[in-house]
């Protein structure tokens, strides 16, 4: 008869064994995963819930048919809402293949400082806060087409 002791010992050493652990983690990250595809669901729904609502409201308001709002807001607004999409996309894929697609990251990266650089405020900000966007979308461009070649070129040398 073994102790309940033992058997703790037994149990905590077969965890922590290389095999047993990796299994341990690959199952938080599953559950993380999970936990953060419901959050960000819920998020996209209340923002597009948001975003018909504001919409409505301004335009069956006074003026009718007018926005009283400008454009750069209600685009920052449908941009807030592509950007959670493409990190439930993240998300998802990781879900799928267990791997991070660093081109979907980029993309997502890159949406995120288009939207910032059509919400700008020129009056409320710097030339250097323009040239660190500038910078941003530069280095993010390059990085973008670096991995599309090489997903390219390891597409074609697979056939």
């Amino acid at each position: 008869m073994i102790s309940p002791w033992k058997k703790l010992a037994i149990s905590t050493k077969e965890l922590l064994a290389d095999e047993g652990f990796l299994k341990s983690i690959h199952l938080v990250e599953n559950l993380v995963s999970k936990i953060l595809s419901l959050a960000l669901v819920s998020v996209i729904l209340v923002s597009l819930v948001d975003l018909i609502i504001f919409l409505y409201q301004d335009l069956f308001r006074e003026p009718i048919g007018f926005f009283n709002k400008t454009l750069i807001e209600i685009f920052g607004m449908f941009l807030n809402i592509l950007i959670a999409l493409e990190l439930l996309e993240n998300i998802t894929a990781y879900l799928r293949k267990h791997v991070v697609q660093v081109e979907l990251v980029i993309v997502t990266a890159l949406i995120a400082v288009a939207r910032k650089l059509i919400i700008f405020d020129f009056s409320k900000a710097t030339g250097i806060d323009l040239i660190g966007l500038a910078t941003a979308s530069f280095a993010l461009s390059i990085s973008y087409w670096l991995i599309r070649q090489m997903n390219r070129k390891h597409r074609e040398d697979r056939r």
